[in-house]
């Protein structure tokens, strides 16, 4: 799952260094939060306009979560 939002960011951001991903344990309810963050210049891109690209993603994760039978959520910091 880290790898998915690692390939969806790097295709928005300009700075791929700069992109950092940490994945907590899961939690109690068995939900794995991806922590994602990036250059300050890349965070609007990231985000997107009312942040439907952060929305985006996260249903993008959702997805291919569940086919794992997984559950996970997307932090944006």
């Amino acid at each position: 799952m880290k790898e998915l939002l690692y390939a969806i960011t790097e295709d928005l951001v300009e700075d791929k260094a700069s992109i950092k991903i940490v994945e907590d344990e899961p939690n109690e309810e068995g939900v794995i939060v991806f922590h994602l963050s990036v250059a300050p210049d890349d965070m609007g891109r990231v985000i997107g306009k009312q942040g439907r690209i952060a929305k985006a993603i996260r249903t993008i994760m959702r997805a291919g979560a569940a086919k794992n039978n997984l559950k996970v959520a997307v932090e944006i910091d």
